[in-house]
């Protein structure tokens, strides 16, 4: 996905989403929501956030890349993936 389309980049948030809605037993939810916070997901769900961001777009999630706050939301997540995708 590397200098994607704007659709490309819809397909991203979309996978993003529908992941994150799988996990949240249903819950009402905005991209921008910080799901920890919300206490809609645990500490489990970071690592399988994260396990879920390398597998699906190939990425390697190490060193500070690791941080959390690069999980914490829908909206995060896709950031943290499109830049990663461009480096």
């Amino acid at each position: 996905m590397t200098g994607g389309t704007g659709d490309d980049m819809a397909d991203q948030r979309a996978t993003i989403r529908t992941f994150v809605a799988k996990h949240i037993g249903g819950a009402e939810f905005a991209d921008e929501d910080d799901l920890f916070a919300t206490g809609y997901v645990n500490s489990l769900f970071a690592v399988q956030i994260v396990m879920f961001t390398e597998r699906t777009f190939g990425l390697a999630v190490v060193g500070p890349d690791l941080d959390i706050a690069n999980f914490s939301s829908v909206d995060r997540i896709d950031t943290f993936v499109t830049k990663a995708l461009n480096r």
